[in-house]
């Protein structure tokens, strides 16, 4: 019996040791995953701060670039969270076993803000000492822990009020005058009519989902009152509107492009577009402030650009869409428009035929990739890096440089071009990029920039001011009607020219919208995006 209870405990010994070893190696595993996890973010964290770093340096160098950021921040999101999950796992395991803990290293974090307000929190400090017990203890220091908290949004209703008096002597009442709103209708004040306009313009979020949030919030507000009230302001703001459409069509030069908006129409959505006419005056060092105007058109027509560039004059950099075509023509009133074309445009169709990752990515084999292709990107890379070197310089400067330096590359490059496609097949995918470059005697309006300062090698500036729209459609779905996608165009021209002039754009409409009421028509200049300052700052002054 002595040797059965024996062997009973002995089996039990080796089946502990047996369970220990096993959480011991189950910890050690959880714990390397937690390690490979954080090196997996780590890795994504360092790649796309470089990414982000070298935008910031060298520009939109390429095609792909942007998109590729998008990607990896997303990816990094799924890698962070995977290794938080893992992380605690191995703390847990760490708890039961005598496996050494596991410590994550995170990227440092910035400190928060100093705008922000600090609400200090005073933990209940001990009254006699932990250890002795005594009474006899005397404040040494602190150690603060903060805590980023925030706090759901706030409505409150002002009552505004105006008291009525009468006069004992004639009778007759005496009030002060009624405050100017925002709207003729004016029941939203001029902070929610900016979150509403800059949340459905400027974030993409439509009215129907603002209105879901609001009632969530405990503020009921239909779908129809909220429309009502971008209608009123989209009125009101007219005057800024104006301002801003004058001073674009008031430059010697202008970027321009369209992109594609769903139209809902019978039976389904019809595709209309978005047009923006850009002038931005600072890579030649121009005083002028930079400014976008918008357009909406039902179609692509060419008449599109004839009416929006009605009466206008000057040089238009665009890509090679033949739309733009009658702006050209030398008896058009009051006279021809000056084409300079897009050489993104142009690098892109070689780029894509050179794009060796991305042809591994599809499975084409190494033998795809066209080497006069990938020769041609490389010659145009060497124009482009002269370009960012000269970005800001006055336009005799730039034009000095381009002289010197860029003039050779693009002759060097145009016979060399023309060498390899006397070469090549009209069926060939890289004789068709280069003929995209000499078709209808492109290569003057692709080499205007070589004569004029002012011009830019590409067309981004427009493209940066079209990225809204893109990204909104995701979210928007579709225009509702023609005079909906007029009023899209409106608030665009507003957003983004706020935003290319560093203002924030809820709070400048938050701004303007309280003040243009009681603002004489000679002061509307100064509300405009370039002129505007904060109210505390206005008061300070």
């Amino acid at each position: 019996m002595s040797n059965n209870s024996s062997e009973i405990a002995r089996l039990r010994a080796a089946l502990a040791a047996s369970e220990a070893r096993a959480e011991a190696a189950e910890s050690e595993l959880a714990q390397t995953r937690a390690v490979v996890s954080t090196s997996e973010a780590m890795i994504k964290h360092l790649r796309l701060e470089i990414a982000k770093l070298r935008r910031e340096q060298y520009g939109r160098s390429s095609e792909r670039r942007a998109r590729l950021i998008d990607q990896m921040e997303l990816q990094l999101e799924e890698l962070e969270a995977a290794a938080t999950e893992d992380e605690i796992a191995a703390e847990k395991m760490t708890k039961t076993t005598t496996v050494a803990g596991f410590e994550r290293r995170r990227p440092a974090r910035k400190p928060f803000p100093d705008h922000l307000p600090r609400e200090r929190v005073v933990i209940a400090a001990p009254t006699a000492c932990s250890c002795c017990g005594s009474d006899r203890i005397v404040k040494m220091g602190e150690d603060v822990t903060e805590t980023l908290e925030v706090i759901p949004r706030r409505w409150k209703v002002i009552q505004t009020v105006r008291e009525k008096f009468s006069c004992r002597s004639c009778e007759k009442i005496s009030q002060p005058p009624a405050p100017f709103h925002a709207t003729p209708r004016g029941w939203a004040g001029p902070n929610l009519l900016a979150t509403i306009l800059f949340e459905k313009f400027g974030q993409h979020q439509p009215l129907n989902r603002q209105a879901e949030r609001y009632a969530r919030e405990g503020v009921d507000l239909s779908l129809s009152t909220l429309a009502d009230q971008v209608g009123a302001c989209a009125a009101a703001l007219e005057p800024i509107h104006a301002l801003i459409g004058a001073h674009v069509l008031g430059a010697d030069r202008l970027h321009g492009d369209d992109t594609t908006v769903p139209l809902l129409a019978k039976g389904g959505t019809k595709t209309a577009r978005l047009w923006t006419y850009v002038r931005d005056d600072r890579p030649f060092g121009g005083g002028a402030p930079p400014a976008a105007l918008f357009q909406f058109s039902r179609d692509r027509g060419m008449t599109n650009p004839n009416r929006h560039l009605a009466g206008w004059q000057g040089i238009l950099q665009a890509d090679a869409y033949g739309g733009y075509n009658d702006l050209y023509r030398e008896d058009r009133e009051p006279g021809a428009v000056g084409s300079a074309l897009c050489w993104s445009h142009a690098r892109r169709k070689f780029f894509e035929l050179a794009d060796i990752k991305g042809n591994a990515r599809k499975g084409k084999p190494a033998h795809d990739i066209s080497p006069v292709a990938l020769e041609a990107v490389t010659r145009i890379d060497v124009v482009f890096d002269i370009e960012r070197g000269i970005n800001g310089l006055t336009a005799a400067e730039r034009h000095a440089i381009r002289q010197r330096l860029s003039r050779p590359l693009v002759e060097a490059l145009h016979d060399w071009l023309c060498a390899e496609r006397d070469r090549m097949s009209k069926h060939n995918p890289v004789a068709k990029a280069i003929n995209y470059m000499f078709t209808k005697d492109r290569w003057t309006a692709f080499t205007r920039f070589l004569d004029d300062g002012r011009v830019c090698l590409t067309n981004n500036a427009a493209e940066r001011a079209l990225r809204g729209v893109a990204l909104g459609r995701k979210s928007w779905l579709f225009v509702g009607s023609e005079r909906g996608g007029d009023r899209a165009a409106f608030m665009y021209s507003l957003i983004v020219t706020a935003k290319m002039n560093d203002v924030d754009p809820q709070a400048w409409l938050a701004d303007v919208l309280a003040r243009l009421p009681g603002t004489t028509a000679s002061r509307v200049p100064d509300l405009l995006p370039w002129n505007w300052t904060r109210a505390e700052q206005r008061i300070a002054a």
